[in-house]
Parts: C-alpha cells; structure tokens; sequence
C-alpha cells in the first residue's frame, strides 16, 4: 500500500466532562457538528487528572464518578475544514481552550477520494 504524507490542522478542544450544550454533552455536540460538517475524523480522550483555568483538581477516582474529568476532542483535518467548524465553537465552547497546530499526516493505506 502507498505511503500517503500530507500537510494538516491539528484542531484540539479542552473542555469538562460536565460540559453540557442544550442538555447535551458538549463532547457529543462537537463531534456530531464535525461529522454534520464532514470533516475526516474526531476523537474524545476523557484524561484521569487535570486542572485548567480555576486551578482545581479533577482526577478519576472509584468512589467519585463525577469528578468533571478534562474531556480532549482532537480533529485533524485541512485548514479549510478546520474553518468550518470554528464559528460553531465560539459559540457553544463557554468554558476551555481550543489550540490549532501545523502537523504532517504520514499514513499507510489507499487514498480514497471521499470529497
């Protein structure tokens, strides 16, 4: 299979497991915007531990299962897709961070024209 390499935006919103828009998930409504929108792919990591701008611990523990862990949704696509979907989140994001990088996407497969 061809190796495939290629430039790319590396879009990553940090945000709280509480997170919540319109009674939603706020992690659920991002990746769903995304796909409505038709961006490659997005992934949810929920983290064990953090902290952000309040300065207060959140880590995982068996006794507390609502500990408002730090929810990552990262999305890499092309800076063109990226833009769609930045609007949305300056809209629903109240809370978090959202970071956008430069990285190279090397991957090994067939390229499969989907747009």
């Amino acid at each position: 299979m061809p190796k495939i390499a290629s430039q790319a935006k590396r879009l990553r919103i940090y945000i709280g497991e509480s997170d919540h828009w319109k009674r939603r998930a706020l992690y659920q409504v991002i990746v769903e915007k995304a796909r409505e929108l038709d961006l490659a792919g997005a992934t949810v990591f929920r983290g064990l531990m953090g902290y952000g701008a309040n300065s207060r611990i959140h880590a995982a523990s068996l006794l507390d299962l609502s500990a408002d862990l730090p929810i990552l949704v990262e999305i890499i696509d092309s800076e063109e897709y990226i833009a769609k979907l930045l609007p949305y989140l300056d809209e629903i994001v109240e809370e978090g961070m959202v970071t956008i990088d430069d990285i190279q996407v090397v991957k090994y497969g067939r390229k499969t024209p989907n747009r």
